[in-house]
Order: C-alpha cells, then sequence, then structure tokens
C-alpha cells in the first residue's frame, strides 16, 4: 500500500481541500449514500486529475483509489502530499479488505449508465454491497457547469483551432486530397496541444452531404464545397469548430443554403442564454429549416468539456436548460444527399444574458 502522508506525520498535513470531492461527499450525503464507486476514467480525472486504469471509492472517512503497479507511480506523481487519497496497488489488497471497505455503508452508489452488467455483479460480490444505488450520472450533471480552469483550458483550445484553421486556408490548393489537409491539421495539432478532440472530418463535393464525413483520397477541384470539422485538447479539454468553405466561387444554389444555415445559427446564438431551453431553441431551427423544404438531421449542438460529446445536448427531444458557464456547441447544418451540405459550428460560453463565441474564425463567404 503506498500512503502519499505517511501515519506519524499526518497530523501535521495541512490538506488542501479538493472542492470537486468536497462537493461529492456533500451530494452523496444528500443522497443517503454512504459509499461511492466510481469506474468512468473521465469522471475520476475529472474529480482528481488522475489518468491511470483504476477505480475511486469515497466512504465517509476515506477516499480511495486502487490501481495495479504499471500506475503507482504514475498516479503518485500526480497527487500530492495535500490530496487525501490513499492509493492502492490491487496486488497488496486481500478478500478481507476488499469486503470491509464498504462495511458500515448501507447504501453505496455506482455509475449505471456506465459499468456493464457483469461489472456490476462483480461488484457486489467482491465489496459484499447489499444495497446497490443507481447515481443518475451526478458527475456527469455537475460536469456540465465549467469552473474558471476548464474554461480558461477550452478558450486555449478555441484559441489555437481558430489559428489553425487560418493556417489550413493558406495550405488547401486544388489536387490535395482530403486526407492530405486532415492530416495536415492533424500534424499542426500535435505540436501544439494534446492532441484532437475528436478525429478531423475533411469533406469535399458530395461528400459534404456526410454529416459525420470520413477522409478519402477525393481531390479537391475547382468550384468545390469544402466542409472542415476540427478540434484539439488542451490540458484535457475540448475545442470543436465547423466551418465550409468554397473554391474558386460559390455556386447559386449553394450560396442559398450557406445563407439559410449561417442565418439561424446567428439567431440560434441570440437565443443561448442562461435559462433559455435548449428544446425551444431547437425547435426554432427546425421549423425555419422546414419552412424553405430542409430538416435538421442532427442536434443543434451538445455540450464540450472533458469529452467532445458530453451533456447538455441540444435537440427536440432534450428538455434541458442552459446554465450560465455551460460549454456548448451551435452547429445547424443541412445535408442534400448525393449533392452537397453546409455546417457552421462554434463553440460557445454561456452567460447569464447569453453567451460568448470561443470559436471566432471567420463566417463570411470563404473564397480560396
Amino acid at each position: 500500500m503506498l500512503v502519499l502522508c505517511n501515519m506519524k506525520n499526518r497530523k501535521e498535513c495541512e490538506f488542501k481541500v479538493n472542492s470537486k470531492l468536497q462537493w461529492l461527499r456533500n451530494k452523496m450525503s444528500s443522497l443517503n449514500l454512504q459509499g461511492l464507486i466510481i469506474s468512468n476514467p473521465i469522471n475520476i480525472k475529472y474529480l482528481t486529475n488522475i489518468e491511470a486504469e483504476g477505480v475511486l471509492l469515497l466512504t465517509r472517512k476515506e477516499n480511495i483509489y486502487i490501481t495495479d503497479s504499471r500506475y503507482v507511480e504514475h498516479v503518485h506523481s500526480i497527487l500530492t502530499l495535500y490530496d487525501e487519497i490513499i492509493v492502492y496497488d490491487m496486488r497488496d489488497i486481500s478478500k478481507d479488505d476488499y469486503e470491509n471497505f464498504f462495511m458500515f455503508c448501507e447504501n453505496v452508489g455506482f455509475e449505471e449508465y456506465y459499468i456493464t452488467y457483469a461489472k456490476y455483479k462483480e461488484y457486489i460480490r467482491k465489496y459484499k454491497i447489499n444495497n446497490f444505488v443507481e447515481t443518475e450520472r451526478i458527475i456527469e450533471k455537475q460536469r456540465m457547469i465549467k469552473d474558471e480552469e476548464e474554461i480558461e483550458n477550452i478558450k486555449k483550445a478555441c484559441e489555437i483551432t481558430d489559428n489553425c484553421f487560418e493556417y489550413i486556408l493558406n495550405y488547401i490548393k486544388p489536387g490535395m486530397t482530403e486526407k492530405q489537409i486532415a492530416d495536415e491539421i492533424e500534424e499542426y495539432y500535435k505540436k501544439r496541444t494534446d492532441g484532437l478532440s475528436f478525429d478531423t472530418i475533411v469533406a469535399s463535393g458530395e461528400n459534404t452531404s456526410k454529416p459525420h464525413a470520413i477522409p478519402t483520397d477525393r481531390k479537391i477541384q475547382d468550384k468545390d464545397i469544402i466542409t472542415i470539422d476540427m478540434g484539439c485538447k488542451v490540458n484535457g479539454y475540448c475545442s470543436d469548430m465547423t466551418r465550409t468553405i468554397f473554391v474558386g466561387e460559390i455556386q447559386e444554389e449553394m450560396k442559398s443554403v450557406y445563407d439559410l444555415v449561417l442565418k439561424n445559427q446567428l439567431q440560434a446564438k441570440e437565443q443561448y442564454r442562461d435559462g433559455a431551453s435548449t428544446r425551444q431553441v431547437t425547435k426554432m431551427v427546425e421549423n425555419d429549416f422546414k419552412l424553405n423544404g430542409y430538416d435538421l438531421v442532427h442536434s443543434l449542438g451538445h455540450g464540450v468539456g472533458m469529452e467532445i460529446h458530453e451533456a447538455p445536448y441540444i435537440s427536440y427531444s432534450s428538455d434541458a436548460q442552459f446554465k450560465e458557464n455551460m460549454v456548448v456547441t451551435n452547429e445547424p447544418g443541412i445535408y442534400i444527399p448525393g449533392k452537397f451540405g453546409v455546417r457552421i459550428e462554434d463553440t460557445v460560453q454561456i452567460t447569464k444574458n447569453g453567451c460568448i463565441n470561443l470559436t471566432n474564425s471567420d463566417k463570411n463567404y470563404i473564397i480560396i
């Protein structure tokens, strides 16, 4: 067992309160949970900054992280003497230790949306749990509201994304393939960030009619339309931006669709504010698209944070409300099968009175 502050000096240690763990303990109390098993690695990183294979156990008295020998040194380097977390190498834990972790816990919470049924049964057997309680994504719901540090990381990722887009506009030339352009974007990110927040989308011509197109060997041609969906990670936090651009000139049919998408993207931005209904904002865009003979075939947006797609989801089926300091996307799109598509997307921060664009690349007609 590795204890980061040994018992002899424990009373002399001035423990720094981990605000996120403290929030979770308070939440557990309000839900009548005496114990909690956290299995989702994203949630573990959010709470502790640990990025390794393992499981986090919370009880009334202790925060316990169990990992294997491959990660003990790594976890030790992340935590400090001021983090009140005890780290176990799973090889050092006996059957009795496992059975004692939740001995005095009447109710133990688990992440029902993450673990498999097999893992559920394993936890009950291993920890001798009598009453296993679903937690209804309490951590994911808390992650929707970003703190100052999280917002700063997302802002940095968005700034680099804007810079990358400016760079790639000067790079693209007719004759290049979609794969070449996507590779160049990814190389740009690898030199400046933690890497990609998702697989880069570069689609041209008829391929732009596929919302999640995969870059191909199709070559860029004169009078082409190109959709680029790109994002990176900074300190574990994502950016997300889509722009649709044109080669040489804009064909009239494409221009009218682009105008409609941009109009709705700007109108939606005006509705993105604390307290607004995600369903109502989506309905506004859907109705305008239908009046013009088109459909909104995907969500209007989604949360952005440690994951590229996280709550809230902005769609007609969602009953969520925007809250101050959520970071979400605004991304209406129109897709005409076999012909072309247009999507314009920004990452934005919700405020009391509106929202702030975190990606700021030009959205007027871009012709290269």
